[in-house]
């Protein structure tokens, strides 16, 4: 399968799977070098470590690292920065169908190549279907145990810092699911993240509209949403609600984006991840009209939840453009203004 039809295949199964309702191959064994080191690798007191890291071509890694907390190993994606001079990390979340065994946004965003110019090392997450990045309150008989809020503020930064020659400084990038959820994780930990990028995401779950939003994104792969945060009276909804909770965004580096869900310049059968196929230009302008239009609605509440908490943010609301990877394309170089000067 050539880059094109493999890119589009990407892109169908996003928009497909958020219409409905909206492994690694190899064994590397660890490899030193003069800008990463395994053998100083932490293990954490639960026992969560590195498993492996393969250097491949220019800055680009494969990892593994177990979590405890999950009993599993989690493959990541790596850009390391060359040198001896320590960099910040940035950290990128998938969408709700994880891409495996890629991560969507580094590979159908276009955000490998943008980052690979940049002075910072990044750590892109892949898998996560459906999971909301967030820690479950039961495993799921098709989506297995999630606790990755603990596995990506606890057990991974350490491990990250000690293998990586970092500052210590992160910064967090997310889109559709993953954009609410690196809004959830920089409220549970500012400490962590000096700027967070948040692309056509809902930020509400604990309301009518974030509830049957949250619903549909995590029935998608056939989750239970109860075994997430438990039943819809269950207090955690409300404890997860980034809007509910955005007054702990104060002091962190924002950038939110989202277009309007009307056809754009990237709704043509020339686009990039249209490629002249049909049948996903169909798709951008119908499912992914329909759902940009829902997060554009939550988007402009967050932006009144801040505004009336006195938060500043840096917004990008476009007037035209659906839920697909070209749009993100330009966010991914559209925020990095903001996220690099808050890690620097």
């Amino acid at each position: 399968m050539g880059p094109a039809a493999s890119r589009r295949r990407t892109a169908r199964l996003l928009i497909g799977v958020l219409a409905t309702g909206l492994v690694l191959a190899t064994t590397p064994a660890a490899i030193s070098s003069a800008d990463a080191d395994p053998d100083a690798a932490i293990v954490a007191p639960d026992g969560s470590h590195l498993v492996s890291l393969t250097l491949g071509e220019g800055r680009r890694a494969d990892a593994e690292v177990y979590s405890a907390a999950m009993d599993k190993n989690i493959p990541l994606k790596l850009l390391i920065a060359p040198g001896d001079v320590p960099r910040p990390t940035l950290y990128v979340l998938d969408g709700v169908g994880g891409a495996e065994p890629e991560n969507g946004i580094m590979a159908w965003a276009d955000a490998e190549e943008f980052y690979a110019t940049k002075d910072v090392n990044v750590v892109a997450t892949v898998g996560g279907d459906s999971s909301y990045f967030t820690d479950w309150q039961k495993d799921d008989p098709e989506l297995g145990r999630n606790k990755w809020t603990t596995f990506l503020t606890e057990e991974l930064p350490p491990i990250i810092n000690s293998t990586l020659n970092t500052t210590g400084k992160n910064a967090i990038v997310g889109l559709s699911m993953s954009a609410t959820s690196v809004l959830a994780l920089s409220i549970k930990r500012p400490d962590l993240y000096e700027g967070v990028a948040s692309f056509s995401g809902c930020a509400q779950t604990s309301d009518p509209l974030g509830r049957a939003y949250v619903w549909i994104t995590v029935a998608n792969f056939g989750g239970n949403p109860d075994n997430m945060w438990g039943k819809p009276d269950d207090p955690a909804w409300e404890a997860n609600d980034p809007y509910v909770h955005a007054a702990g965004l104060r002091g962190t580096a924002l950038y939110i984006a989202n277009a309007s869900g009307l056809p754009g310049q990237y709704d043509n059968l020339e686009a990039d991840n249209v490629d002249g196929e049909v049948s996903q230009l169909i798709a951008q302008l119908t499912a992914g009209g329909v759902i940009e239009a829902a997060t554009n609605q939550c988007t402009h509440n967050l932006k009144d939840r801040l505004d009336s908490l006195d938060i500043p943010a840096t917004y990008n609301f476009k007037d035209r453009g659906t839920h697909s990877w070209d749009y993100w394309r330009d966010d991914i170089h559209d925020s990095w203004p903001v996220l690099e000067k808050s890690i620097n």
